[in-house]
């Protein structure tokens, strides 16, 4: 069978060079006798491949010198939990800013641990804009925010100016898309099985300076002291996962970096919006200014004209594309590693079904 046009929001598709690579390297990693999934986390060969991973990542992102990168493990959810126990020690209060269902899940779940104060939320629009906040309280030990919201289709048009106060984002549906100053935060986490790898491994860049003052209920596993001073090795890593997102980092980095990579989804995402713009059929629900890269969300208002389109859709070959359960109507996940190629066709598709729909 041939490989299909895969619009998953996660674990989503993953470059095909890099599904050959690792095929290629499965039986016997670089002549070592064995493959990547079997060998020992303590042994010489997987620290150089975990310690490439994480020099080819800080080129790709160029991140400084005075942060940590950690390959974790817990998903991003996990992350919930892991940063106000680490970070909300100071004052015990944080600030966030709800622009979907996974930031206010964040900010629920650190309600458990200090005071959250919930600064703006696009819910009154069923979160199809990004609040655009520019006052903090001075006494909140770190600001929140999810910066591209998979479900609904927005991303961040800007960085919030939090001052000296830490900027934390969860990145995991926009990481690696373009650039980004990694210094203006001071802590970035990702689940991995959206642009970088298979589900099972989370990163965490952190700013030195944070890391070491975690409560004392704060468990082992969730200390970034505990992580970095063990090289992400407390444990026994998601050793495969990160494999595969070395590969990725490698595959960007050929490709020519983030900046390539983001002219490249510019072109993909600009193929489908204007499409969607000018449609009398389908309509994208996110605001213009505020619309994501990876994740273009729309509709027809009519649910059985969506349901239509969407298994009309699947048996065409252009797979995922039913939206969350939360938001309804459908979604294109189209990740760095959607071609071009997959987003004209799905343009495509989208004209035939319309000019017999419509």
């Amino acid at each position: 069978m041939d490989r299909i046009y895969n619009f998953s929001a996660g674990p989503s598709m993953l470059p095909v060079s890099v599904l050959e690579r690792a095929a290629s390297e499965m039986l016997n990693y670089n002549g070592s006798g064995m493959s990547v999934m079997e060998m020992s986390h303590r042994s010489a060969v997987y620290q150089q491949i975990i310690d490439q991973a994480e020099a080819d990542l800080r080129k790709l992102m160029n991140i400084p010198d005075n942060y940590k990168v950690l390959f974790l493990q817990g998903g991003a959810t996990t992350q919930f939990s892991a940063v106000p126990l680490n970070l909300m020690t100071k004052n015990g209060k944080a600030d966030y800013i709800v622009s979907g269902q996974f930031s206010g899940k964040a900010a629920k779940e650190a309600e458990r641990f200090g005071e959250v104060r919930v600064l703006a939320s696009s819910k009154d629009k069923n979160f199809t804009y990004v609040p655009y906040v520019t006052e903090f309280n001075k006494d909140s030990d770190y600001v929140h925010i999810c910066y591209n919201n998979t479900i609904f289709g927005t991303v961040y048009p800007y960085v919030p100016q939090t001052g000296d106060i830490p900027l934390v984002a969860d990145m995991s549906s926009g990481i690696l898309s373009k650039p980004i100053n990694v210094s203006d935060y001071a802590l970035i986490y990702a689940g991995a099985q959206k642009n970088m790898a298979p589900a099972g491994m989370t990163l965490v860049i952190i700013r030195e300076d944070l890391i070491g003052d975690a409560m004392a209920c704060c468990p082992d596993m969730l200390r970034y002291k505990v992580h970095a001073e063990n090289g992400s090795m407390y444990n026994t890593p998601p050793c495969y996962t990160i494999y595969v997102a070395g590969l990725v980092y490698q595959w960007l980095l050929e490709l020519g970096g983030l900046e390539v990579m983001q002219k490249i989804n510019e072109k993909k995402a600009g193929i489908l919006y204007d499409y969607l713009d000018n449609s009398k059929l389908f309509k994208p629900t996110a605001e213009k200014e505020c619309r994501s890269l990876m994740n273009v969300c729309f509709v027809t208002g009519n649910p059985d004209m969506d349901k239509k389109f969407i298994s009309e859709a699947s048996a065409a070959g252009f797979s995922n594309l039913k939206g969350h359960r939360v938001a309804g109507g459908m979604r294109a996940s189209i990740y760095n590693a959607m071609p071009t190629e997959g987003v004209e066709a799905l343009v495509a598709f989208m004209e035939k079904f319309e000019k017999a729909n419509g």
